[in-house]
């Protein structure tokens, strides 16, 4: 399973997707042209505990180093992700 990427302007989407079913989601808006806010991740229920989450954020880390964004984790499973891996403090806003 890979973590896809959709964009638009100021918005995207990191998603996990199995058969046509999306397993898993990351929301981001771009701010200001170098800050990348992290608003919503969810995991679907049948799908917890799998690390699926963790590898949402850490693509998301990921586009941000590449594209030079920092990151402000507002919602919470990004926030405790965050507070939890000293190797993204990097890109934390």
């Amino acid at each position: 399973m890979q973590v896809k990427q959709e964009t638009n302007e100021d918005e995207g989407v990191f998603f996990l997707e199995e058969n046509g079913q999306r397993l898993g989601e990351m929301r981001y808006a771009l701010i200001d042209g170098n800050e990348m806010e992290i608003y919503h991740t969810e995991v679907a229920e049948d799908q917890q505990g799998k690390n699926l989450g963790k590898e949402l954020i850490e693509a998301g880390v990921n586009y941000a180093r590449k594209s030079h964004f920092k990151i402000v984790p507002s919602c919470t499973f990004a926030r405790a992700t965050f507070a939890r891996n000293k190797d993204y403090r990097d890109v934390l806003a």
